[in-house]
């Protein structure tokens, strides 16, 4: 009886210690940008905000910024770079385009 009852104890505590020991498969890592994708991102949302503040922002440059936050957010650096690049470029036109003399066409 004691051999039984001293078997059923050891299992016992067996059984916790392994289940104890168990743990959940980790969550697939997040990729993580390259330090080139954070900076292009870094200077896209200076860009905008500049362009923004001048009163020059193009919808496109605003669109793209978002889409390369987007990306960022899934951690695809390539798409970032990308899509950041896009974004201060068209940000830097609109503020190359509010230099322009206004002209006036006609009588109007």
């Amino acid at each position: 009886m004691q051999k039984s009852l001293l078997a059923v104890v050891a299992a016992g505590l067996l059984s916790l210690s392994l289940s104890a020991c168990q743990t959940t498969p980790p969550a697939a890592a997040k990729a993580e940008l390259n330090d080139e994708a954070k900076i292009a991102l870094s200077w896209a949302e200076a860009d905008v905000k500049d362009a923004h503040k001048a009163g020059a922002l193009w919808t496109t440059a605003a669109d793209e910024l978002k889409n390369a936050k987007a990306a960022a957010a899934k951690g695809d650096s390539a798409a970032t770079i990308k899509l950041a690049k896009a974004a201060s470029a068209h940000a830097k036109l609109g503020l190359e385009q509010k230099k322009y003399p206004i002209e006036k066409i006609g009588e109007f």
